[in-house]
């Protein structure tokens, strides 16, 4: 469960990242995508374990406000579910259906 809140966490990064500071992004990367301990963050920074952590849930909140005013990961994740189906269909449907198919995703895409 925590690898899952670390990818999570990074994937959040990777997309909100550029809202925050270079300093929290920086220190969100080391942490989720370098699994660097709050001890080697704050040996690398020159700051105290607690700031270290402290910055992080900070950070974490704010990319959590981000992402429920925004919803940019889920949308990416119903978008990819499209893809996935389609492909799925793709050895399955004739050219008239595949069309018919593709109609029907474009527009639940652009309900997305």
């Amino acid at each position: 469960m925590e690898l899952l809140k670390n990818v999570q966490y990074g994937m959040l990064n990777d997309f909100y990242g550029s809202l925050l500071t270079p300093y929290q992004s920086d220190m969100l990367h080391l942490y989720y995508d370098l699994d660097c301990s709050l001890a080697e963050i704050a040996s690398e920074l020159d700051i105290t374990r607690q700031a270290a952590h402290d910055v992080i849930m900070r950070s974490v909140k704010k990319l959590e406000q981000y992402e429920t005013k925004l919803g940019l990961v889920k949308k990416r994740g119903a978008l990819i579910a499209l893809l996935n189906e389609l492909g799925e269909k793709l050895e399955k449907l004739s050219k008239q259906e595949l069309r018919q198919e593709l109609i029907k995703i474009k527009a639940k895409a652009e309900e997305i």
